[in-house]
C-alpha cells in the first residue's frame, strides 16, 4: 500500500527488533510498506548495505556519499560511476548541499554534489538531493549541471513553495517526511497542500525524524503511514488515495529494482 522513498535500513538500531532485521522488515510490511528505497550515505559501508537487504524483493538501494560525510569520504566521478551503474541501483545520492553546520567546506560541498549530478545525468538515474540552508546554491548547481535530464527528488522537504515551484519546473519530485506532523510546520504543510499530485512522495528519512506520535523515538518504515494520514488530512482526500498516487510517483521515477 505505501512505498517509503527514503529510508537508511542499514543506520535502524535493531535492539527493539530482537536483534533480527527481518523482524523489522516483516514488521515494516505488516503496516503496508510494499517497497522501501535504502538510500546511501557512505561508501565505504555500501557493501554491507548491500548485504543487509540482498533478500528482500521490497527494497531497493540507491548509491552516493551524503554531503556532511567527511572530505576524506569524497567519491570522484569514476569512482561513483562504477558503484553505481548496476541494475541493483535505482537511484544517485543522497547528495546535495547543508550549510547548516558548515562542518565541510562549502567549496568542496558544492564539488560533491556536482560530481552526482553529472553521475545521474550520465547513467540517466534520478538523483536524491538533500538541502538545508542552501537553498539558492542547491538550485544553481541543479541548474548549471543539467539535472532536468536524470530528474530526481528534493528529499524530507522543509523548503517554500517558491523553491518547490523552481524544483517543479526540473521536473523533481518533493518528498515530505515526518516534519508535517510536527506542531511548529504548519507553513511546511501548506506548501505540502499545494505541490501538484504528480510530484508528490512520502518518505521516513528513518531512523530519523519518526513522525508524531512517535516523536523522539527511532523512526523506522512502518511510520511512513502516519505521514501518508497528515498529507492526506491536509490535502483533503483519503490515506488511500495518498498512498496510490505516491506509489505510482514512486515507480514511475525510480522502476522497480
Amino acid at each position: 500500500m505505501f512505498v517509503d522513498s527514503h529510508c537508511h535500513l542499514d543506520c535502524i538500531k535493531l535492539d527493539e527488533f530482537e536483534d533480527d532485521f527481518d523482524v523489522l522488515m516483516q514488521r515494516c510490511l505488516a503496516a503496508g510498506v510494499d517497497h522501501m528505497l535504502c538510500v546511501a550515505i557512505d561508501l565505504d559501508k555500501y557493501p554491507r548495505m548491500l548485504r543487509l537487504v540482498q533478500h528482500y524483493p521490497q527494497v531497493s538501494v540507491s548509491a552516493g556519499v551524503h554531503p556532511m560525510a567527511d572530505p576524506d569520504k569524497d567519491v570522484d566521478l569514476a569512482t561513483l560511476r562504477a558503484v553505481a551503474d548496476s541494475n541493483s541501483v535505482v537511484a544517485i545520492g543522497e547528495t546535495g548541499l547543508d550549510y547548516y553546520y558548515d562542518r565541510l567546506d562549502r567549496a568542496a560541498q558544492q564539488q560533491r554534489f556536482r560530481t552526482h549530478v553529472q553521475c545521474a545525468v550520465d547513467l540517466g538515474k534520478p538523483v536524491i538531493v538533500h538541502t538545508r540552508d542552501a537553498g539558492e546554491d542547491t538550485l544553481a548547481i541543479l541548474r548549471e549541471e543539467n539535472a532536468s535530464q536524470c530528474g530526481g527528488v528534493i528529499h524530507c522537504f522543509t523548503e517554500t513553495m517558491a523553491f518547490a515551484e523552481k524544483a517543479l519546473e526540473l521536473g523533481f519530485m518533493i518528498s515530505f517526511s515526518g516534519i508535517i506532523t510536527f506542531r511548529n510546520a504548519e507553513a511546511l504543510r501548506e506548501v505540502a497542500r499545494q505541490v501538484p499530485e504528480r510530484h508528490l512522495l512520502i518518505e521516513t528519512d528513518s531512523p530519523y525524524l519518526a513522525p508524531a506520535p512517535h516523536r523522539g523515538k527511532q523512526n523506522h518504515p512502518a511510520y511512513v503511514r502516519h505521514v501518508a494520514q497528515q498529507l492526506a488530512a491536509i490535502r483533503d482526500t483519503s490515506v488511500e488515495q495518498i498512498a496510490a498516487i505516491t506509489s505510482a510517483n514512486y515507480f514511475r521515477v525510480f522502476g522497480r529494482c
